[in-house]
């Protein structure tokens, strides 16, 4: 195999649809055609002030990572309306700049648009970005407001620019996104199979070996939630059931997940037989059913199961090797475009709303940035304040915060260090300092959606090449940078803390009451005997609820935190797991039943609502709870024979384990 296929597959493997690596090209082909344009017109005697290429950068890299519109129409209007809101707040930072006792708050003042505005949605939040970082370099550059008319090239160009690059060089295209992600669900599915081969011709499992199972289940998960984001929806954001191609296709991403999770499940029971997964590799179906109904197999209960489990995952994958095959042949001509736009979002501005807390919060952090920074320096405290206002993305707790504070204080310092090393070395050669740079650009947006320090590490190791091929690299300049940086995170967590806080244990609270809300959609819609798509959906929702409960328990067990054992949190974490995956075994059943539940299964169906609506109200009193420790989530039970009866008496003996003391 070659390198260049070997990166290929590695790529593959960590970004099946490759939408990280479209991204960071993106935001780098950008970058690099707006400066070469800017540069070109400088090039003919058009001298151009510096603040043109500051706004072209800046946003080059906004409209890359902040434009979210589903459409190249409305992702342009977002960018004509963000250059427009750029231009203004350059312009304002300019002609306040003589006035520093009115511009420093009105930094503030644009802050708090910029977040407030995010109440309207995604357009919102990426016009508030171009507000805030515009009026960032304004205030960084210090412009005349004679060099506005042609530092204004500098964000039509980046406009300009940016449309093309994603609407026509790097475009999004769903059906083509779709067919990799099927792919990859199967090259998960095959390495899930891998591993079980392993074991099984060893003949025994380790913790080390169950752990790497999950993991496997995880990256697989990944990539169905992934796939499935790339069906065509209604404007409420759910699959139209009346649309049969896209349901049916849902239903085979569905049915592959499950099998999958069933056949690592059952085999922390009984290994199946190495010939099986041997068999189920080499995709030999017949080889597999008659080693399913030779007597070493049907003689042992538990290697039956995990027998039958590895049967409808090879039967599954199958029925979605056949859609993969149509979607190479035709792209999915079956399945129509999304008609109608996403639902707007809803206009709330009252501090009930997590949009309007964020806001006051992250205008209260740069305050607190802004003075301490000017205490510190002058010229440089826009630093602090750029921390304090980014640390407060994507996160839902203060627990969030102040991770995502830690990592931008040690990404800053690592990278600082890294890159005085190499500017120290290269950076009296722009030619060879200038393709590494726009690399770590690069290699910085590619890794913003799994790491935030590893954004932070490259990005700081451009700015100081920069530093270095401008002539201003100094040690004292690098300090200072760390340092506004601690204020800026310190700031941040601080008011995290303090203001409105989002505690991590009522930030779990809330997913978990989604999760309990999510179980008992999902447990009455089958007592009620709706169809059996809407049973699907409602199981899916409820593994998306369980999502959401790992990650709000995330800051759980850091060292900072309240709650430091770990291991307790992990295994609390694996009942819940359990819980969901016994619930949609358990409807996935009720589907193929195809009736009401009655007699025993009604019954323990009735005990069990009863059940969440008793610990429902306990909410993350679970995560405190003393017990012993468990080697799985589960026990050894049939999934097939009376499955419906056995999948809800575990969703019961789960939420027991939960809270053993009301049990």
């Amino acid at each position: 195999m070659t390198f260049a296929a070997k990166i290929r597959d590695w790529l593959l493997a960590n970004d099946p649809a490759l939408s990280r690596l479209r991204m960071a090209g993106r935001v780098t082909l950008t970058v690099i055609a707006s400066v070469a344009c800017l540069a070109l017109i400088h090039s003919t005697g058009l001298a151009l002030p510096t603040i043109a290429y500051g706004l072209a950068i800046i946003l080059s890299i906004e409209g890359g990572v902040a434009v979210r519109d589903r459409l190249p129409s409305d992702q342009l209007k977002t960018r004509l309306i963000g250059g427009v809101v750029s231009l203004v707040c350059v312009g304002l930072a300019a002609a306040l700049e003589d006035y520093r006792y009115i511009s420093d708050p009105m930094f503030l003042v644009v802050i708090a648009g910029a977040t407030v505005g995010r109440v309207y949605g995604p357009r919102g939040f990426a016009v508030g970005m171009f507000a805030f970082t515009s009026y960032f370099m304004g205030a960084y550059l210090k412009p005349n407001l004679s060099d506005l008319p042609l530092g204004a090239i500098g964000p039509v160009i980046a406009v300009v620019t940016g449309h093309l690059v994603r609407t026509y060089l790097l475009p999004d295209e769903w059906r083509r996104d779709l067919l990799q992600s099927l792919v990859a669900i199967q090259g998960r599915v095959g390495d899930i199979l891998m591993k079980l081969a392993v074991l099984s011709s060893g003949g025994t499992i380790s913790d080390g070996d169950r752990r790497e199972l999950r993991q496997l289940e995880e990256r697989l998960k990944d990539v169905v939630l992934m796939a499935e984001g790339f069906l065509p929806r209604t404007a409420d954001g759910t699959i139209d059931p009346e649309d049969e191609a896209v349901t049916a296709l849902a239903m085979k991403i569905f049915d592959v997940h499950l099998a999958a999770e069933s056949a690592i499940v059952l085999s922390f029971e009984a290994l199946p037989p190495f010939l099986l997964v041997h068999a189920l590799i080499e995709d030999d179906q017949d080889l597999a059913e008659k080693i399913s109904a030779s007597p070493a197999v049907t003689d042992d209960d538990r290697v039956e199961e995990s027998t039958r489990a590895l049967i409808w995952l090879q039967k599954a994958r199958a029925a979605l090797a056949e859609s993969i095959e149509e979607g190479r042949r035709d792209r999915f001509r079956s399945i129509e475009d999304a008609a109608a736009a996403p639902a707007p979002a809803k206009i709330d501005f009252s501090l009930k709303n997590p949009v309007m807390r964020a806001a006051v919060q992250i205008t209260v952090a740069s305050s607190l940035a802004m003075v301490f920074g000017l205490m510190l320096s002058r010229d440089r405290w826009f630093w602090a304040v750029l921390t304090a206002f980014l640390i407060f993305t994507n996160t839902k707790s203060r627990g969030d915060t102040a991770i995502r504070a830690l990592q931008r204080s040690v990404g800053t310092l690592l990278g600082i260090a890294t890159g005085l090393v190499l500017a120290t070395l290269i950076g009296g050669y722009p030619l060879l300092a200038a393709p590494i740079a726009v690399l770590c650009i690069f290699l910085g947006f590619y890794c913003l959606q799994i790491s935030y320090a590893g954004m932070t590490f490259f990005i700081s190791i451009v700015l100081c090449l920069i530093y270095g091929m401008t002539g201003v690299l100094t040690l004292d300049l690098l300090q200072l940078r760390i340092e506004e940086t601690l204020i800026g995170a310190l700031a941040g967590t601080v008011v995290a803390f303090l203001v409105f806080p989002a505690s991590t244990r009522s930030t779990l609270d809330l997913a978990l009451g989604r999760w309990f809300d999510g179980l008992r959609d999902l447990l009455s819609a089958v007592k009620e005997g709706r169809s059996g798509f809407e049973i699907i959906a409602l199981s899916r929702k409820l593994d998306a609820a369980y999502r959401e409960v790992t990650l709000a328990a995330r800051p759980l067990g850091t060292s900072w935190s309240v709650v430091t054992r770990p291991g307790q949190v992990r295994q609390t974490l694996a009942i819940f797991l359990g819980a969901t995956y016994w619930a949609r075994i358990f409807a996935r059943n009720a589907v193929q039943a195809g009736h009401k539940p009655e007699g025993e299964v009604l019954a323990a169906l009735e005990d069990a609502l009863r059940n969440i609506d008793a610990f429902s109200a306990r909410g993350s009193e679970c995560f405190l709870v003393k017990r012993k420790t468990s080697r799985g989530a589960g026990r050894h039970l049939p999934i097939f024979k009376h499955g419906s009866r056995v999948g809800v008496e575990m969703i019961g003996s789960m939420l027991g384990r939960l809270y053993p003391a009301a049990a």
